[in-house]
């Protein structure tokens, strides 16, 4: 496939664009990646996707195709070379379905809502809430993985980048506010999951590096004070 016929719209630090790349890279798939400016939208991306208007949106030829999730369904089902995203059972792929839902509404809020916290007590309320919520995560690494590297097994799939998007952010995360969310006395698996996440070559190519991410955090942070201060 020519990297002309596909092209990401998207922002090189966001979690749910990073979802597609390392879809993309599970599968071999040559890409276009085409930088977005989220305070002054391109026309192809407002073109593209237009009823929300939001990243990321991976174009196959002419057709267009938004939301992150439903991006990695899609590439898994177009490209089927290499390894399975998905699972091949209904029963299994219902599963990663449901905690991939559970990620994006019970999880990645949180994530969300730390970054904003103010103050040492509200950023300690948030990472227990966070901590919390990794728990059931902890149990489905466990039942999904079957005691093998990944929750897709021995290969990435669909649950381990649904998560694994966000580890990048985590570390940063770690960096600027101390703060650590994966505990190994309390989510051992998940801990050395993320450790084989990050360490395989398809994730490496998609997650921009700490530095970067610290960097792009701290002019965050900065922009944010500011703007509380007046």
């Amino acid at each position: 496939m020519a990297a002309s016929n596909v092209k990401v719209l998207g922002i090189q630090a966001s979690p749910v664009v990073i979802r597609v790349l390392i879809a993309l890279n599970v599968k071999s798939v040559a890409y276009e990646f085409i930088q977005e400016d989220m305070s002054n939208k391109s026309e192809l991306l407002l073109k593209s996707n237009p009823v929300h208007k939001k990243i990321p949106v991976l174009i196959h030829g002419d057709k267009p195709i938004s939301e992150s999730l439903v991006i990695v369904q899609y590439i898994d089902e177009t490209w089927t070379n290499g390894p399975s995203i998905l699972p091949s059972n209904p029963h299994d792929r219902a599963i990663a379905r449901f905690w991939a839902a559970y990620i994006d509404e019970k999880w990645f809020p949180l994530m969300s809502e730390l970054g904003k916290a103010q103050g040492d007590e509200a950023k300690e309320e948030v990472k227990e809430k966070l901590k919390e919520a990794l728990m059931p995560l902890e149990e489905a690494f466990v039942k999904c993985s079957k005691g093998k590297a990944f929750f897709g097994g021995d290969n990435i799939g669909y649950l381990d980048i649904a998560l694994g998007c966000i580890l990048g952010w985590i570390k940063t995360i770690r960096l600027i506010l101390g703060v650590e969310i994966f505990d190994v006395a309390k989510t051992p698996g998940l801990v050395g999951w993320a450790d084989r996440f990050l360490a395989e070559k398809t994730v490496k190519d998609a997650i921009l590096g700490p530095e970067k991410l610290f960097e792009i955090a701290r002019l965050r942070l900065a922009r944010r004070d500011a703007a509380n201060a007046n």
